[in-house]
């Protein structure tokens, strides 16, 4: 079991600081122990090959786990395709999701909405 916290400052490349850590969670972020060591360095994206920089990247959250803290990072076009998903698996099981009087109030909901309409630009 690893903890999270949302990272960093709004930039046009990273997630804004206010993405809740229920959202970060329903992305389904592999765990350090499957990661290759380029993604664990967080030189290539979590979810494939792809090589990321400082502008490219999207920072994922700090993650404590047994072997110490990391900080996973993704492509943007990933993270949008992660977070589409999430979101459609999130509205399926979700009451406040159910309904478009109350979907509004769903946090995970509308963060995975947000997301992926952010790495989509």
């Amino acid at each position: 079991m690893s903890n999270r916290t949302a990272g960093g400052a709004a930039t046009a490349e990273r997630l804004p600081a206010d993405v809740p850590l229920e959202v970060l969670d329903a992305l389904q972020v592999p765990t350090l122990a499957a990661l290759g060591e380029d993604q664990a360095a967080g030189r290539t994206c979590v979810w494939g090959e792809e090589p990321l920089t400082l502008e490219s990247a999207v920072d994922l959250g700090e993650r404590v786990a047994e072997d110490g803290r990391w900080f996973p990072r993704a492509c943007r076009n990933c993270t949008s395709l992660r977070a589409h998903r999430a979101m459609l698996d999130h509205g399926t099981h979700c009451t406040l999701c159910a309904s478009a009087a109350t979907a509004a109030h769903c946090t995970v909901g509308r963060g995975l909405y947000r997301l992926q309409r952010a790495c989509r630009r």
